[in-house]
């Protein structure tokens, strides 16, 4: 089984689901991927619900906030990156361009953490583990995989990500097609499809990829449970089979199914 019980600095370590039916979402996400899940009571109504898989943490969620609704924030899947002070990276990410919407605060015992904006508007938190480093399992069906990152301006978006945490972004090797890989240390975590590819009207954002070993019969039993494909299962060759799904809330998410060598 591929425990985790660290997160290198720089690495995605925790994926937060934010949903207007955390009770339908619940149920969406257990059949499509067989996650257990616990609730955790956040106040007199609030309730923050964590996923898992063979007892061990994939992920959590919660229902969108009357600030966030008020807002317009849509329901969606929020990355978080690791680091070592988020206090320190919060200040960094300012001085390059972010925005800090909110912290850095803590998270009880678990950890602290702020949400960020990237220069070009792409949302997402940093994690600095206490008593929670964040997902615990990883490398089978129902885990984050990767992530991508759509933005129009992508030269910003690499200098701030590459400024803040160090990350090679470059196109791979005989790859021709302009997508940029993201390397944290010694291992591939994501990716930065190019510009020109993108919906415009789609504000940008990180998109997270959960591995599965067909693609097509999970796409498929997402579709069947209210899920709308955006872009139904396709091969891309020597890469591996994928679909990129919508939930019945509205949270975007990814399905790949990698190609056998």
């Amino acid at each position: 089984m591929p425990n985790v019980d660290r997160h290198a600095p720089g690495t995605f370590c925790w994926f937060e689901l934010a949903t207007t039916d955390q009770t339908a979402a619940k149920q969406f996400y257990t059949s499509l991927f067989g996650w257990t899940f616990n609730d955790f009571p956040m106040g007199p109504s609030e309730v923050y619900t964590t996923f898992q898989l063979q007892g061990r943490d994939v992920g959590a969620g919660y229902t969108l906030r009357p600030d966030q609704r008020s807002q317009d924030v849509p329901p969606h899947w929020l990355v978080y990156v690791a680091v070592e002070s988020a206090d320190e990276a919060a200040r960094r990410a300012g001085e390059h361009g972010g925005k800090v919407h909110a912290g850095p605060f803590d998270v009880a015992e678990h950890g602290r953490m702020a949400v960020i904006a990237d220069p070009t508007g792409a949302v997402f938190s940093v994690w600095q583990p206490k008593s929670h480093p964040g997902v615990g399992i990883a490398g089978i069906d129902g885990t984050v995989c990767w992530a991508d990152l759509s933005t129009a301006d992508v030269d910003k978006a690499k200098q701030f990500y590459s400024t803040l945490f160090g990350w090679e972004i470059a196109s791979g090797e005989k790859d021709p097609s302009g997508y940029l890989h993201i390397k944290s240390g010694e291992g591939f975590i994501g990716g930065v499809p190019p510009a020109q590819y993108r919906n415009p009207q789609i504000p940008p954002h990180w998109m997270i990829y959960f591995l599965v070993s067909d693609c097509d019969a999970v796409a498929g039993k997402a579709k069947g449970s209210g899920a709308q494909f955006l872009m139904p299962p396709q091969s891309m060759p020597d890469v591996g089979r994928m679909s990129v799904l919508k939930d019945p809330q509205g949270a975007v998410f990814a399905l790949f199914q990698p190609e056998r060598k």
